[in-house]
């Protein structure tokens, strides 16, 4: 029987680890809702998908026709204005064929502005709040990559859960953000449990988790064998042995050298790059179809094309990235994966 974990102040109780939405729209429609409904039969009650998630919510939103009962569902919405965010929540309603959304989270808020934006007059944050007490969503969570975004928005008052990237090469979290969302009580869901796709033994990935029985790990699931295995790791009582101890470090080592956590500190960027977007192209290449990802790479190498090899961005990161060599070998990625791609 899965575990099941308070999340903060919501007091929702959830699986001890959730169904993360990105990659099922890699998959047939058939294959995408039989993937969520394997997991739901595993014991899974805890679902987080995304308005800019393609065809997740739709598809979700079939998995769960006649299941609804002692289901977590989360979405979320990339809109700082409160008229587009009503625009989105409404869709995501329909989208999931439901009433209610158990917990609606604010996309990625990364920045100083976009925060300002979403809690300042005429912002997403007041349209939120309408719903919430309209009855179309229960809590209010919100997601980032930003560490110290994140810290201050945990300590704000205004949010019920925090959604922040968590695995053993991205640590950082453990420092400052995890216990100041413990401070308040605000619920931690681990996003990228497998590193985006860069990490492929599960087995250390969730061990090490289950360590912090307080946060709920989601990680995207494309086939229901890899839930499977997840579940089976969390349910067992096994701790990490000194052979994957070693290899947990190796990994890390050899991560920690190339892999970006996204916390924008080489911004900004003269040429007005998205560097950790670029930075992250392999995790998107994994996690997205094709048509998605040539869709939102394309304009990114584009503008890429533009650095002027300044350093300016290599100088400020604070893990010492090799930035512009890793852009130029995520850009050279690209051209291949798109001279080789076939449409069906």
């Amino acid at each position: 029987m899965m575990r099941r974990v308070r999340l903060g102040k919501t007091e929702l109780m959830v699986s001890e680890v959730g169904f993360g939405g990105i990659p099922i729209q890699r998959l047939t429609d058939e294959a995408a809702v039989e993937a969520v409904k394997r997991c739901l039969d595993l014991g899974i009650t805890f679902i987080d998908t995304a308005h800019g998630y393609g065809t997740s919510e739709e598809r979700i939103g079939r998995a769960i026709r006649g299941r609804r009962e002692g289901l977590i569902l989360a979405s979320k919405s990339p809109a700082r204005d409160g008229a587009t965010f009503g625009q989105h929540l409404a869709l995501s309603l329909e989208r999931l064929g439901v009433d209610v959304i158990d917990l609606y989270q604010f996309h990625n808020v990364s920045t100083q502005e976009q925060f300002d934006e979403i809690v300042g007059p005429g912002g997403a944050l007041e349209v939120a709040r309408e719903a919430q007490a309209a009855g179309k969503i229960k809590h209010i969570g919100v997601t980032s990559h930003s560490l110290e975004l994140a810290i201050m928005m945990a300590a704000s008052g205004l949010f019920e859960t925090m959604m922040f990237p968590l695995n053993f090469v991205t640590q950082e979290p453990l420092e400052r953000l995890i216990p100041t969302c413990r401070q308040h009580d605000v619920g931690f869901i681990a996003m990228k449990p497998m590193a985006g796709g860069m990490l492929e033994n599960a087995t250390i990935a969730f061990k090490w988790l289950r360590q912090y029985p307080d946060l709920v790990p989601i990680p995207g699931i494309e086939n229901a064998a890899e839930m499977e295995e997840i579940v089976a790791i969390m349910e067992s009582a096994e701790g990490l042995t000194d052979s994957e101890r070693a290899e947990m470090q190796r990994l890390a080592d050899e991560l920690g050298t190339e892999f970006c956590r996204r916390c924008d500190y080489c911004q900004p960027c003269p040429q007005e790059i998205p560097i950790s977007t670029l930075m992250n192209l392999k995790s998107f290449l994994k996690r997205f179809p094709p048509e998605r990802f040539f869709g939102m790479m394309g304009e990114v190498v584009a503008q890429a094309e533009d650095c002027e090899d300044c350093g300016a961005c290599e100088s400020r990161c604070p893990y010492r990235l090799p930035i512009r060599s890793i852009m130029r070998a995520n850009m050279a990625l690209y051209a291949e994966q798109r001279a080789n791609y076939r449409p069906a």
